[in-house]
């Protein structure tokens, strides 16, 4: 019976057992994006930073539930073009006495390399910075050009299809996200 446990919690994410389990958590822990207290300010820097050629925000909560639905689509978006210059930036409209639970969804997620926040600050004056046209619904989600430039906003839930078609649009007819590289004005 034991030997069934720690086999069935092996297998699971973020679960360690025997001599390499302090080693393997630690592991896991240093690679989940830890979300550290954020205002409207420090997320438009994040997406103004210097170094990315698009900017994906999306703003979410553990206690809804279509965001936790879409969040493993948006990973794998952001996996697939992170080599690409994509910087992905995860805003939890959690209370900040839920960071923990917002850690641990993270963490369950391998979301390595993101950007990841715990929104502070007044709700509107955040909600009307990023877009006057959305009403604070969540999920949301907003894709910036290299620049900072806002080039699409989903008020609601996205699927990679949107994400990939849309991050294409950007491309044109060079391929790349970048508009900074050659054939782009």
């Amino acid at each position: 019976m034991a030997v069934v446990l720690a086999v069935a919690l092996a297998a699971l994410p973020g679960v360690a057992i025997g001599r390499g389990a302090a080693r393997q958590t630690a592991t896991n822990r240093a690679r989940a994006p830890g979300p550290r207290s954020a205002d409207l300010a420090t997320v438009m820097a994040e997406i103004r930073a210097p170094g990315a050629s698009a900017v994906l925000v999306n703003v979410w909560a553990t206690w809804c539930d279509p965001c936790r639905e879409e969040m493993p689509e948006i990973v794998r978006f952001y996996r697939r073009h992170r080599a690409d210059g994509l910087r992905l930036v995860l805003v939890s409209a959690d209370d900040p006495e839920r960071r923990p639970e917002v850690a641990r969804f993270l963490a369950k997620l391998r979301a390595a390399g993101a950007r990841a926040f715990i929104k502070t600050g007044d709700d509107m004056a955040f909600i009307n910075g990023l877009d006057a046209r959305w009403s604070g619904a969540l999920p949301a989600s907003f894709l910036y050009d290299g620049h900072g430039l806002e080039r699409h906003f989903w008020p609601g839930p996205v699927t990679y299809r949107e994400l990939e078609g849309r991050l294409a649009e950007m491309a044109g007819p060079g391929g790349t996200t970048n508009p900074m590289a050659k054939g782009h004005p």
